[in-house]
């Protein structure tokens, strides 16, 4: 379509704010040619993709005229009608694609950016634990103190040291997933879709009809879903029908499914989303290096919404033995329920957990025009290395100490304002003691400052964990309690209890959540939520 000027023109509502429900108005829609005029009026900008999309916002007058405001004026005889509807009909696609909607409603008195950056908001979560995959249902029995950790039942681990683990019992993806993909990919890649899926659902997230509300672009979408060991399951059938039978008898699919990003790619396919999309593997900090790198994306413009999280399905023999032979498991066979007891005295080892979690991550400009539900905001993080040792921590937690002050730095907020703390805290005898020196250290003159471990609930979900934590601390933040820690029977020497959640679920009003996440290798990671405020 051809306008008065050749960078962009605005065109006037039909309808005036007088005519429709204040927040709903709509008064200007502006094409830009790339970009928008940089007299713009500072309101949030919505995109539309296609022909049949704009004709879905309220009105078009024909073009206006100076390259400032272009005032009105009756178009040329025989010239093309500049109507609503003959607009929309004359919009090419690739011109739509660069097209703006700038509603009056949806950012009057809010900041899109935080210090000349764009801020980054989740608008949906969803999760797969062995406490079940509704997040509500999930963070209610996190909250009652229920422990998901029981002996294992899906595989044969009895000739092994540490015979139970947070096990996903009966998993089902109901209408997520079809049984027949549900069969046929590795069950991380199951956890991980089913969890997209419905932290997509949850964000109202349309990505189907265009022409229905919350549409999102596809191409300004995209996944980036890690996995810290992959499709295991697949890779130990694999081997195991190699040594019996051949490798005739191998699944044709073993190396696609069992490597790490193609539940990421596969969960791009499932729903479209052709923005960017890989899968990164830093061990346990998996999960929130998605978080960060996804938020990356979206300041950097590449996209305005990013899947984000990770997937772990290693509760088999193989990643049962492998961690039980490093002596990093917990032997307590006769008591599963207590194993998991982080910053207690007679801890002896983590427990392993499963699942998934993912979250809608979004510029807070792209939120709003989609009318979306803002959850809370990813202030941003830090990651960094121990550079110390394969898989013990630092003993002064250096690496962690590092991770923390950076991410405080970046995101700008003052560690006195950090008044909730999702621990990495395994139940590991060298680990949850370097952590808590930090932050017994760091955080002493936040006030009412509160620690918990999740792990404690659900075990170790290996690069899955800060995924699923980060959705936790969401949910601190949204409703304003916090789930216990449990099995904390004999407090270590050091650990200063006031500091921590006590054995039952407790009330409290997030300011600022960190969720620290760490992994072998000596992978670091703190990143930090609030609560979302229209005003930076």
């Amino acid at each position: 379509m051809k306008t008065n000027h050749p960078r962009w023109f605005f065109a006037r509502c039909n309808v005036t704010t007088e005519d429709i429900p204040k927040e709903k108005s709509c008064t200007l829609v502006m094409c830009s040619y790339p970009t928008a005029p940089p007299r713009a009026p500072a309101f949030a900008r919505a995109r539309f993709d296609s022909p049949t999309h704009a004709r879905t916002m309220i009105a078009f007058a024909h073009a206006t005229a100076t390259p400032a405001t272009h005032a009105a004026r009756a178009p040329r005889r025989g010239a093309t009608s500049h109507t609503p509807t003959a607009i929309a009909q004359k919009v090419s696609l690739s011109t739509a694609r660069r097209a703006r909607v700038i509603s009056r409603a949806s950012t009057a008195g809010v900041d899109l950016e935080r210090d000349g950056k764009k801020r980054v908001v989740i608008t949906g979560m969803g999760a797969v634990t062995a406490l079940g995959d509704d997040i509500d249902a999930m963070y209610e029995r996190l909250l009652n103190g229920e422990s998901a950790v029981s002996e294992i039942s899906n595989s044969d681990c009895s000739q092994i040291g540490t015979r139970f683990a947070g096990e996903i019992k009966a998993f089902d993806g109901g209408e997520y997933i079809t049984k027949k993909q549900a069969r046929r990919v590795d069950p991380y890649i199951a956890y991980m879709i089913v969890a997209a899926k419905r932290a997509l659902e949850s964000g109202k997230v349309n990505w189907n009809d265009e022409s229905a509300p919350h549409y999102v672009n596809k191409k300004l979408s995209g996944c980036l879903i890690g996995s810290a060991m992959g499709g295991m399951h697949t890779f130990a059938l694999a081997n195991e029908a190699l040594l019996k039978h051949g490798h005739k008898k191998m699944n044709p699919f073993c190396i696609p499914f069992a490597i790490s990003n193609m539940g990421s790619a596969l969960t791009a396919m499932d729903i479209g989303f052709m923005g960017p999309n890989y899968s990164i593997a830093s061990a346990c900090a998996t999960g929130n290096f998605c978080i960060l790198n996804s938020m990356m994306h979206i300041r950097n413009g590449e996209a305005d919404l990013m899947l984000a999280g990770a997937s772990d399905a290693a509760v088999i023999p193989i990643g049962m033995a492998g961690f039980a032979a490093a002596k990093a498991l917990s032997q307590r066979n006769d008591n599963p329920k207590a194993a998991s007891r982080p910053w207690d005295a007679n801890r002896d080892g983590f427990v392993m957990g499963e699942g998934a979690g993912v979250l809608v991550l979004e510029s807070l400009e792209s939120a709003l025009a989609r009318d979306a539900p803002i959850l809370a905001e990813v202030m941003g993080g830090f990651m960094t290395c121990d550079a110390h040792h394969m898989t013990e921590p630092h003993p002064e937690g250096k690496g962690v100490n590092f991770a923390i002050d950076k991410a405080l730095e970046v995101t700008g907020v003052k560690a006195e304002d950090i008044n909730y703390i999702n621990a990495h805290a395994t139940s590991t005898p060298a680990g949850d003691m370097a952590e808590l020196r930090v932050l017994q250290r760091k955080f002493k003159n936040s006030e009412g400052v509160k620690i918990n471990s999740t792990k404690s609930l659900i075990g170790h979900l290996l690069g899955a964990a800060s995924a699923v934590e980060a959705v936790v601390c969401i949910k601190a933040i949204t409703s304003g309690e916090l789930h216990p820690n449990i099995n904390l029977e004999t407090p270590d020497e050091g650990v200063d209890t006031s500091m921590l959640v006590g054995n039952k679920r407790e009330k409290h009003t997030v300011k600022y959540a960190l969720s620290n996440s760490f992994g072998f290798g000596g992978h670091n990671s703190a990143v930090i939520f609030a609560p979302y405020k229209p005003k930076a």
